[in-house]
């Protein structure tokens, strides 16, 4: 047995069933090796941020990490954006990154690089292997570091002659560590404050705290003590809809989150740490939390969220049942051109239960992030790290997971074309992902910073920077080149026509809807 083989039947061993790809000389045998594994699956991406976008996508939920399969530094570059993102998100990965036989490295071949120095800036853990039978052995070290609740990057450089060597054996891989629980200390703590009705005070939740089960017990917390429950803004995985426990998204933009924030005395802190401004503004806040508010921290992003609120709840005496359950809301929406609007409402309500929404829809979303709180059962998976190009491949990671439910891509236009690839993966996979792009020519976020770093009148150079219309994408043509059946949408009744065709279909799709 070569390193390469003991390396992925270690991988396999140790739970690790999809390597997303994008494979280059120096990992030849890698390939080999997957290819004779059976229960692997191999995923192909174009692009190597497709590759580590597909491998968040998927680990957001099945909470396991995939593997991904890069060339060398450069390869490995291409695919750190996504990476950043899902570290940004928690989430487990392992890389598995070929280099240079050892002997050849002296040579300084074009495509030498220091790899461990590209990855260590995204990667909780790095470590190249030291022979053919030590790859194995790193693979099984990068199962349970990638498996560090609540997730972490792993990377594991891999020489091509550890790859091709004989004599190596499959690596036992150890037990993954409990997950940390909750201080009694500082449940006590968070129930003391809470209890006291006195003062307004606050449950402020992120990472795995919006799943359904930690909600359910935020929402006894708010059922005897009346907090109210806010999450951070961009969250890697929320379970949301009708019959589960809501929380109110704090506003994106920092003037807006210091005000929803005002008046606040007390606020408890459960997988994540106090909000801060995403960047500086001339005169405007970075630190959101109001100056003079009691900060505790119940749990840290590193602590079970679920096991805190329950004791939580149980020290305050709480009622089994929760308050904050989400209402069913029936939407109306008027026909004629399609806006935001419109298109948000069409989405809620077409939306099939179970579905999984990878959004990515900047500016023109936020109408069916609204309007689908009140819709069936649903989990929204968002841009974390806020490195765009998220989105198409998270959908693919994510429709790879779970094959049996409708994924939907929320794509704004401007940034759905950093990782256009991604359709060609949904199409030669057969992904039931429905596309939806969100088009208005630009890059909308940007021309909104504009104005709010103090650019007051831009020239047409700066304008031009942040156009998209010169040329327009033709995003059905773009689409059905990379192999996805695409319409255009410019009406309230065209894209329902659209979108109500796609739920009860199977299979890649994209719909471009053309935003008034």
């Amino acid at each position: 047995m070569n390193g390469a083989e003991a390396l992925i039947q270690t991988l396999f061993k140790g739970g690790v069933r999809v390597c997303f790809a994008n494979p280059g000389t120096s990992e030849m045998q890698l390939v080999a090796a997957i290819d004779k594994q059976d229960g692997m699956e191999a995923i192909l991406g174009l692009f190597e941020g497709v590759v580590t976008g597909a491998a968040d996508g998927y680990a957001r939920m099945t909470d396991t990490p995939a593997a991904t399969l890069l060339h060398l530094g450069p390869g490995l570059a291409n695919g750190l954006a996504n990476i950043h993102n899902a570290r940004r998100a928690h989430t487990a990965m392992i890389n598995i990154v070929g280099d240079h036989a050892v002997d050849h490295l002296k040579y300084d071949a074009p495509l030498t690089s220091n790899i461990v120095g590209v990855a260590s800036p995204m990667s909780h853990w790095v470590r190249t292997s030291t022979s053919s039978s030590d790859l194995a052995v790193a693979g099984a070290e990068a199962v349970v570091a990638s498996q560090i609740y609540p997730g972490q990057i792993a990377t594991v450089v891999a020489p091509g002659d550890h790859a091709w060597t004989d004599g190596a054996m499959v690596a036992a891989c150890e037990k993954i560590p409990d997950v940390p629980k909750a201080r009694e200390l500082d449940v006590l703590k968070a129930a003391a404050i809470l209890g006291n009705k006195t003062r307004k005070s606050a449950l402020f939740l992120g990472g795995r705290a919006l799943r359904e089960a930690a909600l359910f017990q935020a929402g006894r917390v708010v059922a005897k003590t009346g907090a109210r429950i806010i999450c951070e803004t961009i969250n890697a995985r929320w379970q949301r809809g009708a019959g589960r426990v809501t929380a109110e998204r704090l506003p994106y933009f920092s003037e807006m989150a210091v005000e929803y924030l005002d008046g606040l005395e007390q606020i408890v802190f459960v997988g994540c740490k106090p909000p801060v401004a995403f960047f500086a503004y001339p005169g405007k806040e970075s630190w959101i939390s109001p100056k003079n508010a009691k900060l505790v921290e119940l749990a840290k992003v590193s602590i079970d969220p679920e096991d805190a609120l329950r004791r939580l709840a149980d020290e305050l005496d709480a009622p089994s049942l929760p308050a904050n359950v989400q209402d069913e809301t029936p939407t109306n929406f008027e026909c004629g051109k399609l806006t935001r609007e419109s298109a948000g409402i069409i989405i809620s309500k077409l939306m099939p239960e179970n579905a999984i929404v990878s959004d990515e829809s900047g500016t023109s979303g936020g109408a069916a992030f609204r309007y689908s709180a009140g819709g069936p059962k649903h989990d929204w998976l968002m841009i974390t790290g806020g490195a765009i190009g998220q989105g198409l491949p998270v959908a693919v990671g994510a429709a790879v997971a779970c094959r049996d439910r409708k994924v939907i891509a929320l794509q704004a236009d401007g940034s759905g074309m950093y990782t256009v690839q991604a359709l060609w993966t949904m199409a030669r996979e057969n992904l039931d992902i429905l596309t939806i792009i969100m088009k208005n020519n630009s890059y909308g976020i940007l021309n909104i910073e504009l104005s709010r770093v103090g650019v007051t009148h831009p020239g047409p150079k700066a304008l031009s920077l942040l156009d998209l219309s010169n040329p327009t994408l033709n995003w059905v043509s773009i689409s059905e080149g990379l192999g996805v059946k695409a319409v255009r949408a410019e009406t309230t009744d065209e894209f329902f026509e659209a979108v109500s065709q796609a739920m009860v279909s199977t299979g890649p799709r994209l719909i471009e809807a053309q935003l008034l």
